[in-house]
C-alpha cells in the first residue's frame, strides 16, 4: 500500500498536531505493508524527521505576524511539488493529517483536528480565518474519508458542515510512555534548571494565544493568597502565540513577583519532567479538538483542572476537576482544593493514571491503518 503522507508540520516546532503528524508518520514507517513517502513542502523523503528547521521556534511565528500572505504562497509551491510526485508515483492513498488537504485526484483521507476557527474566530489570526474559509469547504468535498480526533469534532463536522457519519472515522489520540509517574530524584535536574521543586508549582501547558484561556488561569492564580503564591508558582510552557500582549500585561506583575515563571518551548523530554512534578495542570482552553496536555498528565499521575469544553471532557472523564473554562472563582477553588487535600490529589492521580491507558499512539496507528484499508475496499464508517 503506498501512503503519501503530508509531514510539513514536522518543520515547525511540534504542538498537538505536530505530535499527531510524527507518531502517525513514525508508525507508517514501521509498517510492514506499508510505503510511506513523507512530503516537506518543497521535497519528498522516506525518512521522518526528528527535528524542527533550524530557528523554527521564532520563524514561524515572526512569519504568520509578519508576511499575513505567505501561506497562500507556499501554498501554491507545495501544490505544484506535491502533484508532480503523485503523477510518478500513483499513491493508493494520500493523507492530509493537518486540515487543509493538496490538490490530487486519487483516494484521500483528511484529518481534521477541531473546529475552532468557526466556532471561536475571535481566537484566530485573522489570516487563519482566511486560509480556513478559502480552503477548508472544497477540501472536505474532495476528501474520501475523514478523521477526527474525537467523537465530539465528529458531531461538529455533521452539525456544522453536513457530513455524512460514514464518512467520519473519530480515531482518538495517543500518549507517550515518556509521560509516566516520576520520582523528584529522577527528575531533580530538569526541575532545577528551572528552579523549579517537585510538587511545589501549578503548571499550564499550551501556546500562548487566546483560545488557551490562560487569562482566566491567571485571574484565579491572583485570588489565592500571597503566601500560597509564593509557595506554588505558576509555571507557564509554550511558544509565544499571536495576541498576547494583554496576556503578557496581566503576567507582568506575577512575573516580578517570582509568582508566574515563564519558561517558553522546552524539549519533550523536558517537558515530560516538568508536568510529572507539578502539583496539577490548569488547562481552561475554551475549545480544544481533543487536548494532549491533560492525557500527558494523566499518564503522568497528575490530577487535572479542565474546562467542560468541547472535547476536553471525552478525555479526562470524572478523573480531574471540570469547571467552565470563564469561571475563575471555580477555578481558585479548585486549585485551593488540591493543594489542600493530599487526600483527594492522590485519588485523582490514581483514577487518571488508569483512565489514561485507554489512550495509546499505537492504537491511533493502528486504527488509522485499518482506516486505511477500508478505503482501499471500498468500505464506508
Amino acid at each position: 500500500m503506498r501512503i503519501a503522507f503530508n509531514a510539513t508540520a514536522l518543520l515547525s516546532p511540534l504542538t498537538g498536531i505536530g505530535q499527531y503528524c510524527r507518531h502517525l508518520a513514525l508508525g507508517l514507517l514501521n509498517s510492514q505493508d506499508i510505503e510511506a513517502n513523507f512530503f516537506y513542502g518543497a521535497f519528498w523523503n522516506k525518512a521522518v524527521r526528528d527535528a524542527p528547521m533550524p530557528g523554527a521556534v521564532k520563524l514561524f511565528p515572526w512569519l504568520r505576524n509578519n508576511m499575513p500572505f505567505s501561506y497562500a504562497l507556499r501554498r501554491i509551491v507545495q501544490n505544484h511539488r506535491f502533484a508532480a510526485q503523485a503523477k510518478k508515483q500513483r499513491f493508493d492513498i494520500y493523507h492530509e493529517p493537518n486540515i487543509l488537504p493538496l490538490s490530487h485526484d486519487g483516494l484521500t483521507i483528511v484529518t481534521v483536528h477541531d473546529l475552532s476557527w468557526i466556532r471561536y474566530p475571535q481566537a484566530h489570526p485573522v489570516q487563519r480565518i482566511r486560509a480556513m474559509n478559502k480552503y477548508f469547504e472544497s477540501g472536505l468535498h474532495r476528501a474520501s474519508l475523514i478523521l477526527t480526533d474525537s467523537e465530539f469534532v465528529k458531531q461538529e463536522l455533521m452539525e456544522l458542515c453536513g457530513i455524512e457519519s460514514e464518512r467520519i472515522r473519530a480515531v482518538p489520540l495517543g500518549v507517550e510512555k515518556l509521560f509516566r509517574p516520576q520520582s523528584s530524584e529522577a527528575i531533580f535536574e530538569t526541575l532545577s534548571l528551572y528552579g523549579l521543586v517537585h510538587g511545589q508549582y501549578l503548571l499550564a501547558v499550551g501556546t500562548l494565544e487566546p483560545r488557551k484561556n490562560l487569562q482566566v488561569a491567571l485571574r484565579a492564580f491572583s485570588q489565592l493568597a500571597p503566601d500560597i503564591r509564593k509557595r506554588y508558582p505558576l509555571v507557564l510552557v509554550g511558544m509565544k502565540g499571536w495576541l498576547n500582549s494583554e496576556l503578557e500585561k496581566q503576567m507582568a506583575p506575577l512575573i516580578c513577583a517570582g509568582q508566574v515563571r515563564l519558561l517558553g518551548y522546552v524539549s519533550r523530554e523536558q517537558l515530560a519532567a516538568i508536568i510529572a512534578g507539578a502539583l496539577t495542570l490548569i488547562y481552561p482552553s475554551i475549545y480544544e479538538g481533543f487536548g494532549l496536555p491533560p492525557l500527558e498528565a494523566m499518564a503522568s499521575g497528575v490530577p487535572v483542572i479542565a474546562s467542560q469544553a468541547a472535547s476536553i471532557p471525552e478525555v479526562v472523564g470524572d478523573t480531574g476537576i471540570l469547571i467552565h473554562p470563564h469561571d475563575d472563582k471555580a477555578l481558585a477553588d479548585a486549585i485551593q482544593q488540591l493543594i489542600s487535600s493530599p487526600e483527594l490529589r492522590e485519588q485523582l492521580a490514581r483514577k487518571a493514571r488508569a483512565r489514561s491507558l485507554r489512550f495509546s499512539w499505537e492504537g491511533c496507528v493502528e486504527q488509522t491503518i485499518d482506516t486505511y484499508r477500508q478505503l482501499l475496499k471500498g468500505k464506508s464508517f
